[in-house]
């Protein structure tokens, strides 16, 4: 555990760490220095530029070895440099999977799903997405609780912007933070210059810096905060600040590996560009730039000769001796069919260990059944079932949070409330066949239960509330009654007096709660 004390009447103490007669200052000043240039750092980089386009094979080069033995860059060569990024496929694909659909919050307390429900709307569910999204880039992200306008909010912080600092080894209690992030500034001539900011958040406050070339830390003296939460008293003017009991960063991961998902693929991706780039190389060249046979001419360098080629198209050839010259031509076909067969296998394997699905699929071809969807899933479920495992663990600690807000500000107590964040996966389904599905299980479960799993409802609660209104109104009108009775009597199934069959929900992960 580091213990970090680096405030006290805004002056640094000479606490240590470790026993190691180090100040706090000095430790943070190397860790983050070993941070910044870290490979864990550097995984999380690469997979935020591979998801811009920003790849490997943007900075490919044709090559060979002159006489010495040296590496030369070939520039009269064709050099395409192609990129079919798969990779921000993946990332699109399983962030829209697991996050694309608005979640719900399933509790027994109506108050406190309507709070929670009120506080955390679109803008958050819009937020929440981007969480997902930077977990499977960098393999977590970050969601920072702060106050807005008197009202509680919450910010985005990417993985490559947070340092933490773990209590226990597997990182679920957080007993420090730094946040290290860039912004402009202009000086004196107006000129723009990049200022690393660092903030430390531990159990005390924040304390802000400014980081220089050299790593040292220096106290950044614009920052006007110590504290998580500031509030200024509209009688006296007085500023007064408030802490959290908890680090307010809550961790979201994409599994408990804490893995961008760009080292599953990185390796497939670069190959997979390389061979689309060297197939549109090798079609660019024409007779300007195709290996030459010259018999009898030693009349120039071949350098003078290529150039003159390229420039005039053609080649004067005389007789050497008695002997004729010539020139002739090896002509090398492209196999289209080679590279398309390999572009296939490299896309199907970026697919495959990315843990995503192809929509292509055969599978999908005519009609396919639930099981035959379910199949070409199967992947991606595995991730949705993990990284939903880690969310959810991440929002009860979010739910801390809101708690403390909601009993600070007079709104409710809701502390030991359970409360589950239901994830609505986007799924395709048969229609048809889960409509059937429904169907034959009316008597078997329940109206609500069918409700949840029909896959024209959005809103189960308010489909039950027009159900019921339908049945009241139709109780309060005898004709109607009766003509109700008769058409469920004569409705598919043919069972008497049989229920209308209600509508089930669909798109989602099959669990009904």
């Amino acid at each position: 555990m580091v213990t970090l004390n680096l405030r006290d009447d805004c002056a640094f103490r000479t606490a240590t760490n470790f026993r190691r007669g180090m100040t706090d200052k000095r430790f943070l000043e190397l860790e983050i220095t070993a941070w910044l240039r870290s490979p864990e750092r550097k995984r999380q980089l690469d997979g935020e530029l591979y998801y811009d386009g920003d790849q490997a094979v943007l900075r490919r080069e044709r090559i060979t070895l002159d006489d010495d033995g040296n590496i030369k860059v070939l520039h009269h060569l064709p050099n395409n440099r192609l990129v079919d990024n798969q990779y921000s496929k993946m990332v699109d694909q399983k962030t829209n999977y697991s996050f694309g659909r608005p979640f719900s919050f399933d509790t027994e307390d109506k108050a406190y799903a309507d709070i929670l429900g009120s506080m955390l709307g679109a803008r958050f569910r819009r937020l929440i997405k981007a969480v997902g999204e930077g977990a499977w880039i960098g393999g977590k992200s970050w969601l920072y609780p702060y106050y807005e306008g008197g009202e509680l909010a919450f910010r985005r912080l990417p993985a490559d912007e947070v340092l933490p600092f773990w209590a226990d080894a597997d990182h679920t209690i957080l007993d420090a933070a730094v946040h290290v992030y860039v912004v402009q500034e202009y000086d004196e001539s107006e000129q723009a210059k990049d200022v690393v900011k660092v903030e430390v958040m531990h159990g005390g406050g924040v304390d802000c810096f400014i980081r220089r070339d050299d790593g040292s830390l220096e106290p950044d003296n614009d920052a006007t905060y110590g504290d998580y939460i500031r509030e200024t008293d509209p009688e006296t003017g007085a500023v007064r600040g408030y802490n959290w009991e908890r680090i307010p960063l809550v961790c979201f991961k994409s599994s408990h590996h804490e893995i961008p998902l760009l080292c599953r693929v990185k390796c497939l991706q670069d190959a997979y560009n390389d061979l689309l780039s060297t197939f549109a190389n090798q079609m660019e060249e024409d007779v300007h730039s195709t290996i030459l046979v010259i018999k009898n001419y030693d009349g120039e360098d071949l350098g003078r000769f290529r150039r003159n080629l390229a420039t005039y198209g053609a080649i004067k050839v005389r007789s050497y001796e008695g002997s004729d010259g010539g020139v002739e031509t090896l002509n090398i076909e492209v196999n289209g069919e080679n590279y398309k067969t390999l572009l296939s296998l490299l896309k199907d394997a970026i697919i495959e260990n990315a843990r995503g699905y192809d929509a292509k699929d055969d599978r999908m071809g005519g009609n396919p059944n639930q099981m035959n969807i379910q199949s070409m899933y199967s992947d991606i479920d595995l991730d949705a079932n993990g990284i939903e495992t880690e969310f959810q663990a991440s929002m009860e600690e979010l739910f801390w949070f809101i708690n403390a807000h909601l009993a600070n500000t007079g709104k409710g107590s809701f502390d030991g409330v359970e409360v589950k964040v239901i994830f609505d996966r986007d799924v395709l389904i048969n229609e048809t066949e889960t409509i059937a599905n429904c169907k034959a299980s009316v008597g078997i479960l329940s109206n609500e239960t069918i409700v949840k799993n029909h896959p024209w409802v959005s809103d189960p609660e308010q489909e039950l509330e027009r159900i019921k209104k339908e049945q009241e109104e139709a109780a309060a009108d005898p004709y109607r009654a009766a003509f109700e009775q008769t058409k469920g009597g004569s409705g598919a199934g043919g069972d008497q007096g049989q229920q209308k069959t209600p509508p089930v929900k669909g798109g989602d992960d099959g669990e009904t709660d």
